[in-house]
């Protein structure tokens, strides 16, 4: 910490540190000290199943950007409030499974988890569409 104390106080100084930099970097440091391999804590296994999601998520994102431009306006549409109502649908089905253990430290372990497994399921619709040609 004291090693980058210096040089965010050096970027915050010249002003080109913005929000998207912050985080990066919060990230970065949070994943250096997890070992997601080996976490050891109910904490660090929810960071982890945090990180996990995210990742799955990030490439669910980029796997849709490459379906929208391929459809016709029509079909996008429809594309889009398919996703909307898959993410509301996803969202709710595991809170559903988290509240097996609501109060519990496992909870957004399960709830992360649940997302993470639904995501990448999604993703993989989304690119059997773009192997298949939409």
């Amino acid at each position: 910490m004291r090693q980058l104390l210096p040089i965010l106080f050096s970027i915050l100084t010249f002003g080109s540190l913005n929000n998207l930099t912050v985080t990066a970097i919060t990230k970065m440091q949070l994943a250096q000290k997890l070992n997601c391999n080996n976490a050891q804590t109910q904490l660090e296994i929810n960071q982890c199943a945090q990180f996990s999601y995210q990742n799955a998520d990030k490439k669910l994102n980029q796997v849709y950007q490459q379906v929208l431009p391929k459809l016709q306006a029509s079909r996008r549409q429809k594309l889009i409030i398919a996703q909307q109502t898959w993410i509301k649908f996803r969202n709710t089905s595991c809170e559903f499974e988290r509240s097996a253990y609501e109060g519990g430290s496992i909870a957004p372990t399960i709830y992360l988890n649940c997302l993470e497994k639904m995501t990448k399921q999604r993703t993989q619709q989304l690119q059997e569409y773009l192997k298949n040609n939409l």
